[in-house]
């Protein structure tokens, strides 16, 4: 394919939907020139429990992606989200060799700082730098070239189950895809939603996902605290098949049409039409009854993720207030609720900074997808994979190999 260098493709890999998001990098600008989707089938809680399924519905998404911006897709940046996610802050300090910062010292820093014991069974998937402090001069983003004697790191790790990212990579190798790296969706999703003043002064984004809600805290234009709560949109889905007794398809739809986060919004004489299960007629039921369904639930996702920010201690560090995303964040009311539980300014984010098909992704439940594309660009040249090509049972392997030459 002519100009596959500057092609970038981000694979959104979602409990509710699988998307492909195919951008061209055209100087400084990025344009969306491709995007395909497709239902997702094989995950849950945004862990692969059925690879062939999830293969499939990876296969079509490319294949619409790749109809529509004229290209072949190899490679790809994959988000990866679930309940095993767990991210931590840690702190490195070294002497330097010489009178300046030279970027061997800062690899020496970040490894001190990321030197932790991890289970056998975790992975880390990204190490982010928060600051630098140099001989007790905290506040630094980039120290290459000052002089001093101590250089200090404080760094942000994310780590996740070996088998849920090898099972992702997997799926997209099935798929007849390359991973040039995994990122956390909040990550790739705040890439594409925040802007650099919310960063530095300090938000909280969080992403309305359909089996799991992520939440990624920035301050002073660094990752602060990650976390990944296992309820979501599906959750919202189920609770309505149950109270409204419809099917499964049937309320999603209802959801999407006529839910709201707002019970007192809606007039005692609003109805609305449920499809009957089993053959049934279908009946008419007071709107209301779908407010008094959702609220709660959604109140009790967003106090969850209050509770975590507080336990983080960074509370005081959301000065530019809440950014919801994800294909929940279009519930209607959904921002007059979360400023009632935070207590702070709510918007909802849309993808940004891009060109071409503006229209067609500017939409919240396309902010994953066009954040991998955004942070594909912004690391391209430091392309690395560590999950497919080092993980612990390429490392057994290994060891008993070195094992059977040494008895041999």
């Amino acid at each position: 394919m002519q100009g596959y260098e500057e092609i970038i493709v981000g694979l959104d890999i979602g409990t509710t939907k699988i998307s492909a998001v195919v951008g061209e990098i055209s100087g400084k600008e990025i344009n969306i020139i491709g995007i395909g989707t497709h239902p997702s089938i094989g995950l849950r809680k945004g862990v692969v429990v059925n690879i062939e399924s999830t293969v499939e519905s990876i296969k079509k998404a490319v294949e619409e992606a790749e109809v529509m911006a004229g290209c072949e897709i190899t490679s790809v940046y994959a988000g990866i989200a679930g309940g095993h996610i767990a991210g931590f802050n840690s702190h490195g300090i070294i002497a330097m060799k010489g009178p300046e910062v030279i970027s061997q010292d800062i690899e020496r820093v970040v490894d001190a700082a990321r030197a932790v014991a991890i289970p056998m069974d975790r992975e880390v998937i990204h190490v982010l730098p928060q600051e630098f402090i140099i001989d007790g001069q905290g506040g630094i983003l980039n120290p290459l070239g000052m002089a001093g004697v101590r250089l200090e790191a404080k760094i942000h790790i994310v780590t996740g189950a070996v088998a849920s990212a090898h099972n992702i990579v997997r799926c997209a190798n099935r798929s007849g895809l390359d991973v040039c790296d995994i990122v956390l969706e909040s990550l790739a999703a705040a890439e594409s939603v925040l802007t650099d003043e919310e960063k530095e002064l300090g938000t909280a984004l969080i992403d309305l996902g359909g089996g799991t809600t992520d939440l990624a805290v920035f301050s002073g234009k660094s990752i602060k605290h990650t976390f990944v709560l296992s309820l979501g949109g599906n959750n919202l889905t189920n609770d309505i098949a149950v109270g409204v007794r419809s099917p499964l398809v049937d309320a999603e739809k209802i959801k999407k049409e006529f839910g709201t986060c707002l019970a007192k919004k809606i007039g005692p004489d609003e109805m609305i039409e449920v499809p009957g299960m089993g053959g049934r007629p279908s009946k008419k039921l007071p709107k209301q009854i779908l407010g008094g369904i959702i609220e709660p639930r959604m109140e009790e996702i967003f106090t969850l993720i209050h509770r975590e920010i507080y336990r983080s201690g960074l509370e005081n560090s959301i000065q530019a207030g809440i950014v919801l995303t994800g294909g929940s964040a279009l519930l209607d009311g959904v921002t007059e609720l979360a400023e009632s539980i935070f207590h702070v300014p709510v918007r909802v984010g849309k993808p940004r900074g891009i060109s071409g098909l503006v229209d067609v992704v500017s939409n919240p439940m396309n902010a994953t997808g066009v954040g991998l594309v955004l942070y594909g660009a912004k690391n391209q040249d430091r392309r690395k994979f560590r999950i497919r090509d080092g993980n612990i049972f390429n490392r057994v392997m290994n060891r008993m190999k070195r094992w059977f030459k040494d008895v041999i």
